[in-house]
């Protein structure tokens, strides 16, 4: 049985998988059908999931997204862009091998957004089921679950989880942090010092 978070709770990953060296990120949701809104011009919700890299002194040293799908080092790949959140299970899924992070990254936080919200009048109150999951790639073993709940209405991107080092051992934050912004840059700015 994995470890099910609430917001705030954190946990070592290599408590349960002390042989972890491949993590799955899986994130998951469900729009509401019809969730565009009465005068959105598209009834289709496209929520995007990303990973910010943030350094020791808390600056952003990537980012990775539907638009670069892979970090430079190998060591994060994301696995490719859902656009309609249609299924069951994991709607996108992140790969990180922990142990090729390049050392001056100490934070990936896991982030998800509502592609042009603003244009097409989407926010995550028009979502439900939302998740996300960390899965020991090697032996198919769920580690964490956490179900991201909470008042979204209004909101367009969400500060979902944080893998991140600490003492040498890589621990996973359940956050579920709403916020009010138009794209990933916004959210980087949110996240991350100058």
């Amino acid at each position: 049985m994995p470890v099910n978070l609430t917001k705030g709770q954190r946990v070592n990953l290599k408590k349960d998988a002390p042989n972890l060296k491949r993590l799955i990120v899986g994130l998951g949701w469900d729009p509401i059908k019809g969730g565009g809104g009465l005068f959105s011009r598209s009834a289709a919700m496209d929520i995007d999931a990303s990973v910010i890299c943030i350094d020791d002194q808390g600056r952003c040293e990537s980012i990775v997204y539907y638009g670069d799908l892979e970090h430079r080092s190998g060591a994060i790949k994301h696995y490719g862009d859902n656009l309609t959140g249609d299924g069951d299970g994991d709607d996108e899924q992140i790969e990180i091998r922990l142990d090729d992070v390049p050392a001056k990254i100490t934070r990936l936080s896991i982030i998800i957004n509502i592609y042009e919200a603003y244009s097409r009048g989407q926010h995550f109150g028009k979502v439900r089921n939302c998740f996300v999951r960390a899965v020991d790639l090697d032996t198919g073993k769920e580690l964490v679950h956490y179900d991201v709940d909470g008042q979204f209405d209004d909101l367009t991107g969400i500060f979902v989880a944080d893998v991140y080092r600490h003492n040498g051992e890589w621990k996973f934050q359940a956050v579920g942090e709403g916020v009010k912004v138009r794209d990933i840059r916004e959210m980087v700015d949110m996240k991350c010092n100058r």
